[in-house]
């Protein structure tokens, strides 16, 4: 905490400690220097990933956004700004904002809510009574012959409790095919359990 607050770090070198300003910090930086670059990343690593890891909360993505936070220092280190706050706060901010694209992206919501079929209908059945009891006429069996687009569909719908306008979001289609691809895996589904 004590080089925070007096702006300056230190880093060991050949048994003598070496200080450096935030100011020289930031020059190594723009300098294209790779031994400031890897100083950086071994001493704020660990607070960076920490700000990753609350927003995502998980460990993976929170990696992922890590690397991609610290190429995004390295392409733009030209951009910071020193009246406009410490390096450590951009860095920071840079953190922040970037775990929470990752949030918000269309990969990562596919990711939470879109799961192998196959998993999530086993999950179910072993877990839940009332789709125990179900799965005696053979859902599972049922539901893997629809295709693979219906079944997602069916899958985010009544597993994850998604309306159509939510579906259509995260699989980023129109809304109207959202529609076309439920209605139709209804009536196959419908026509399976006839001929069963």
């Amino acid at each position: 905490m004590l080089f925070y607050a007096c702006n300056l770090t230190s880093v060991p070198i050949l048994g003598s400690i070496l200080t450096y300003t935030e100011a020289e910090l930031v020059r190594g930086l723009k300098a294209r220097d790779e031994k400031v670059f890897g100083y950086l990343y071994d001493h704020y690593s660990p607070a960076l990933f920490g700000v990753a890891l609350k927003v995502l909360n998980d460990e993976n993505s929170a990696a992922d956004v890590l690397q991609e936070v610290f190429l995004k220092i390295w392409r733009s280190i030209d951009r910071y700004d020193e009246e406009k706050g410490r390096l450590f706060t951009w860095m920071l901010n840079i953190t922040r904002n970037t775990a929470i694209d990752s949030l918000r992206s269309k990969a990562h919501k596919l990711e939470q809510k879109v799961q192998d079929i196959g998993d999530d209908i086993h999950f179910y059945t072993n877990h839940l009574a009332v789709t125990q009891s179900v799965d005696h006429i053979g859902l599972v069996k049922v539901l893997e012959k629809l295709n693979k687009d219906q079944r997602v569909i069916i899958d985010l719908a009544y597993y994850k409790g998604c309306t159509q306008e939510e579906i259509a979001k995260v699989l980023d289609i129109p809304l109207g095919t959202v529609k076309t691809r439920m209605r139709n895996a209804i009536i196959q589904l419908r026509n399976i359990l006839k001929n069963s």
